[in-house]
């Protein structure tokens, strides 16, 4: 819906789990001033429907005197244990009279876009919660997702030294803008831009976590770049002395110090039609229902575009042919064709329907990752050089099955025919990956994860931010209101309404050295078992 109407909105909903309590009070009274006055006696239970045809038996004054003072304490007592039950979450209560159609709602204040008219300057709205009046985080009572610790790794570079304003500086050359965070806003000096909108939306999505959790990040300041492969050298930043940039990007590899920060789907790729990743996680759950797995297609499925690399072209050698059943299925993505038709053939959630899906990178990580994982088909992921920030949290043969670079088309056979062997075993893989995608990654994570990083890293800096000259205010009116069309669309779909009543997910602790090298090592075993199992199938072939 794009329209944009200037008010608030309510939502009321009610908690299956809590009853609601609705009394109406029939009182017969009668014009004879000797006629005594009855009263229906009830229990709480009882005060839940209607009384219209429950006698009501006589009482005397003083007696109906009593009734009544007990009566109104009940109710007052009921009340404040209702207001005190729901007061985490959000609930409607009701509370009608005779003849009153009055309702009293408990509800959260929802801030909408609040967009000028065409002959007005656009502003920021004033009136947003400059706090969001939940305890401090040391009270979190529920532990962030284990990937969580790579901000830990991430940012080891800098524990030492710190990082100086002359550090973030060296990262100007490759970066597409600032961003600055003083006193809960954003202000951005752009130097360049993006490919397609990432620049954008990645911003977007940053001006969503500050509505998210107003008032709770420190002042920050840091350089994005939006292109895909990492620049960062770990090579060119050696000894104690070393003061490498510190650059935020959507991926990274292990020669890299690049810091790795959520992309820009996640708020919706205005380019290719795919929705926000809540709302695109919804309808691939919805997909995952439509086709349980072992009524999916025996066969690896892949789309996507070759072009972009040179292991995608390589790939396309794998698929099926009269001559060679490499127990697969691969399509060329047009995407220019599908923005002329409408996306029609783009639909994520109709792409769940195959019991093997294919992940190769592009130019670098590519964003289709997510997707895929998402859809409880065990993911064949070919070796990747590049990663992003929540893939490090996942394990071969646990999460997905991995896939040999330099042999693909074998390496996907054999996969292909150990699953369907072993189907039960292939289906645990491909859920396990779903339940991580739908729970771990599930989008109030990954607002935490960029809360903690943007956190952890503001911690480093050893200078006092401050709004630089030529820098321009953001916020989500002056990023929203003037766009219109997709774009439009998939940022009002992505706002956050009101501040969330719950504190961030509590930080995990960094890895222990010896606690890395047992990960990684149990990482490199299960895909040497693989190549194992993959080597023994092929030479009892021959």
């Amino acid at each position: 819906m794009l329209g944009i109407k200037k008010k608030y909105y309510v939502k009321q909903e009610l908690d299956d789990d809590r009853p609601s309590i609705h009394g109406r009070i029939k009182r017969n009274n009668n014009n004879d001033q000797n006629h005594q006055t009855g009263f229906c006696l009830m229990s709480m239970l009882e005060l839940q429907k209607p009384i219209i045809d429950t006698p009501c038996w006589p009482v005397k004054k003083a007696a109906a005197s009593t009734i009544i003072a007990v009566f109104l304490i009940t109710v007052l007592m009921v009340s404040v244990g209702w207001l005190d039950i729901s007061f985490s979450g959000v609930s409607s209560y009701q509370n009608m009279g005779v003849g009153s159609k009055s309702t009293t709602a408990r509800h959260k204040p929802e801030f909408p876009l609040e967009c000028s008219t065409e002959n007005q300057t656009q502003t920021c709205r004033r009136d947003y919660p400059t706090t969001t009046g939940i305890p401090p985080m040391n009270t979190s009572k529920v532990e962030c997702p284990s990937f969580f610790r790579w901000i830990h790794e991430d940012l080891r570079h800098w524990k030492q030294t710190g990082i100086s304003r002359d550090m973030i500086e060296g990262a100007r050359k490759t970066a597409h803008f600032r961003l600055v965070i003083v006193k809960g806003k954003a202000y951005v000096e752009k130097y360049r831009n993006s490919i397609q909108t990432r620049d954008k939306f990645t911003l977007w999505g940053i001006l969503q976590l500050l509505r998210m959790y107003p008032g709770r990040l420190p002042d920050l300041e840091l350089m994005f770049d939006c292109d895909d492969r990492p620049v960062v050298r770990s090579r060119d930043f050696q000894g104690p002395n070393a003061r490498p940039p510190p650059l935020f990007r959507y991926c990274a590899d292990e020669w890299s110090l690049d810091i790795v920060f959520p992309d820009w789907s996640f708020w919706g790729w205005a380019e290719t039609n795919i929705r926000p990743w809540r709302n695109v996680l919804k309808e691939i759950k919805k997909g995952n229902e439509r086709r349980k797995w072992k009524e999916r297609v025996p066969y690896a499925y892949w789309r996507g575009n070759p072009s972009v690399a040179p292991t995608r072209k390589d790939l396309m050698k794998c698929n099926a042919t009269d001559k060679n059943n490499w127990n697969t299925l691969l399509y060329v993505q047009d995407w220019d064709r599908e923005s002329k038709q409408g996306f029609k053939q783009s639909n994520l959630e109709d792409q769940c329907t195959h019991r093997y899906k294919i992940y190769t990178e592009g130019w670098a990580w590519s964003v289709s990752e997510k997707y895929i994982l998402a859809c409880d088909s065990m993911t064949l992921y070919v070796r990747s050089r590049f990663y992003d920030f929540f893939i490090r949290g996942m394990q071969p043969l646990q999460h997905y099955w991995p896939i040999s670079e330099n042999t693909k088309c074998k390496s996907l056979k054999f996969a292909v025919e150990w699953g369907n062997i072993h189907p039960k075993k292939a289906q645990a893989i491909g859920e396990a990956a779903g339940k991580f995608l739908h729970e771990d990654l599930k989008m109030d994570n990954v607002y935490d994860y960029m809360f903690h990083l943007l956190n952890e890293y503001a911690k480093l800096l050893k200078f006092e931010p401050t709004v630089p000259p030529g820098s321009v205010e953001l916020c989500s009116e002056t990023m929203a209101c003037p766009r219109t069309g997709t774009w439009k669309k998939l940022m009002v779909e992505s706002l956050v309404m009101f501040p969330s009543d719950v504190t961030p997910c509590g930080m995990p602790p960094p890895y222990e050295p010896q606690e890395l090298r047992d990960f990684l090592e149990t990482k490199a075993n299960s895909t040497r078992q693989v190549e194992m199992w993959e080597s023994q199938y092929w030479l009892s072939q021959y």
